[in-house]
């Protein structure tokens, strides 16, 4: 289902908004070779005001992606690159501002559907789609400040790191 952003005209009205700004950006054709792929609040619709567009891609030359991008989206209102190493992998995180949208490009040489950020949306995804009440309380969360992972731990209880443990808790239910 999140291999395109086709679903998202089919959604709430943020949803056919987040589709057009990506399809005038034309971001998915630019950057189809690094497999760009939406991930986050957006697709599940969980997002809040200030909700961003993230889009993951999986780069083998951070060097010549940081190039493109530059080319592509460094005119871009509130354009920032940097490059932080996390969990000990170098990466490139870009923001800009399109559309009405905050961007949210980031780009590590990682198969997308092994990166963090989709593995907790397939997770989320389906604990929504076992447990629909829970969407209003995660919602009620992140609007009080919390970010996403962090209010499905508080929800289902889990401690310790929330990345790590949203993953692990994904991996006993056999979610990934």
């Amino acid at each position: 289902m999140f291999d395109t952003i086709d679903y998202l005209q089919l959604g709430n009205d943020k949803q056919i908004n987040a589709y057009n700004a990506i399809s005038n950006l034309e971001i998915m054709a630019d950057l189809r070779e690094y497999n760009p792929t939406l991930c986050g609040t957006f697709p599940i619709g969980i997002d809040i005001v200030g909700s961003d567009l993230d889009i993951i891609m999986d780069v083998s030359d951070l060097s010549l992606y940081e190039k493109r991008i530059e080319t592509l989206y460094g005119g871009k209102e509130k354009f920032i690159l940097k490059r932080p190493i996390i969990r000990g992998v170098p990466v490139v995180k870009v923001k800009f501002v399109f559309g009405g949208f905050e961007f949210e490009l980031f780009a590590q040489s990682q198969p997308v559907k092994k990166q963090y950020a989709f593995l907790h949306m397939i997770i989320e995804n389906a604990l929504l789609q076992q447990f629909p009440y829970i969407r209003a309380e995660v919602i009620r969360l992140k609007k009080e400040g919390m970010k996403t992972e962090p209010a499905f731990c508080e929800i289902f209880d889990l401690d310790g790191d929330p990345y790590e443990s949203l993953l692990q808790y994904g991996r006993r239910l056999e979610i990934i």
